[in-house]
């Protein structure tokens, strides 16, 4: 009896440890679950700052971009048909001439001398031929002297001819339009023929050839309207056109082959400089427009924040063309809503918002006009 009345009095005093344990667990419980409670209302009572902007209609272009040098049309090397000396040269680099100008002269005294000879024997021939012709008239020379007599005075009609040919090409001459970009002669040197004299550049027009992936065939088409930037001209926009779209795809590289031509009166753009070619390849008037910043990204969705109230709900957009920094909302918004497109990166579905700063889209459609930046889509 004394053991089982020792046992359980020890026994008493273990049960009300664990329950005090358990008081006391569940007591921390409530507290902490109060402490959460009252952070996330702190939180959620907490406005986020963002800047605002509403959607705009402008028309909007689909552009398809690519990068290639500026090249010239027509570049020629003006090479010396016949030797001798260079008498005089009357272009300078830098010059305009025209196709068939002259542009330095050789002496030509062998050559003229030649010419004299040949044209002195020729009328010698001629004559001889005119008394042969009286003969055969009176049937007093064969048919066979005669047709001798004949293709002598032809052979020497084309020594003549060659000889003065010969001499016309001591005056040596520009094959295109263009400017002189490279003179390689001075006077008093003596050249011989095949010689190079001058390099012509046309600058009218200028081209850039771009190669473009095979799924985009159906899109580009002659005729239609191109700008092409310059990074050397601070990004100066030139007005340009694709001339000429290749009829094949080149199958080891899937590409096919375009050609812009742009006309620069202001002769800013040269030869050799880098070109961000855009081709409008279609256009859509009067659509809504929004920042492209404004587009949030997730698993292929595009969604925007529409400020409501005081806080700020998520919705769904279908997205169209895009140029610059402006993009085409199908659908998703209306003309009047209020878009995040500053800030909406910390927000989600409900959070609490202050606005700081509320910007028109038209306005920023207008600055992107101008702007001289151009955007694939």
């Amino acid at each position: 009896m004394h053991i089982g009345a020792h046992e359980n009095r020890v026994s008493i005093p273990g049960q009300v440890w664990t329950g005090l344990i358990v008081a006391m667990m569940l007591i921390t419980a409530c507290g902490d679950g109060s402490e959460s409670g009252d952070k996330s209302e702190d939180e959620e009572s907490v406005s986020i700052p963002v800047e605002i902007v509403v959607p705009a209609r402008g028309d909007i272009d689909a552009m398809y971009s690519g990068t290639a040098p500026i090249e010239a049309f027509a570049d020629a090397t003006v090479i010396a048909k016949v030797g001798g000396e260079v008498r005089e040269i009357l272009v300078e680099e830098g010059d305009d001439v025209v196709s068939g100008q002259v542009l330095a002269k050789l002496d030509g005294d062998r050559l003229r001398l030649e010419l004299q000879q040949a044209e002195a024997n020729l009328q010698k021939l001629r004559r001889n031929y005119q008394r042969n012709v009286d003969l055969k008239d009176k049937d007093l020379i064969s048919a066979g002297d005669f047709e001798k007599i004949q293709y002598e005075m032809e052979a020497l009609q084309a020594s003549y001819d060659l000889a003065r040919l010969e001499l016309n090409y001591t005056e040596i001459r520009s094959p295109i339009t263009g400017v002189i970009s490279e003179r390689f002669v001075k006077i008093g040197n003596t050249i011989d023929a095949n010689t190079r004299t001058f390099q012509i550049t046309s600058l009218e027009p200028l081209v850039s050839y771009l190669h473009i992936p095979e799924r985009e065939y159906r899109r580009i088409d002659p005729g239609q309207p191109a700008t092409i930037e310059i990074d050397a001209l601070q990004g100066a926009r030139f007005e340009a056109t694709v001339a000429r779209v290749s009829p094949i795809v080149d199958p080891a590289t899937g590409t096919f082959k375009i050609t812009i031509e742009v006309t620069d009166p202001t002769r800013r753009m040269k030869p050799g400089m880098f070109g961000r070619v855009g081709i409008v390849f279609d256009s859509r008037p009067n659509v809504l427009q929004i920042p492209r910043s404004a587009i949030l990204e997730e698993s292929g969705t595009d969604s925007v924040f529409v400020v409501s109230g005081d806080s700020v709900e998520k919705r769904i957009v279908q997205t169209g063309y895009a140029e610059g920094g402006m993009i085409e909302i199908v659908e998703g918004i209306a003309d009047n809503d209020e878009i995040v497109y500053v800030g909406h990166t910390n927000l989600k579905e409900g959070s609490k918002v202050s606005v700081i700063k509320r910007t028109e889209t038209s306005d920023l459609i207008a600055k992107n006009s101008t702007s001289p930046d151009v955007t694939d889509n």
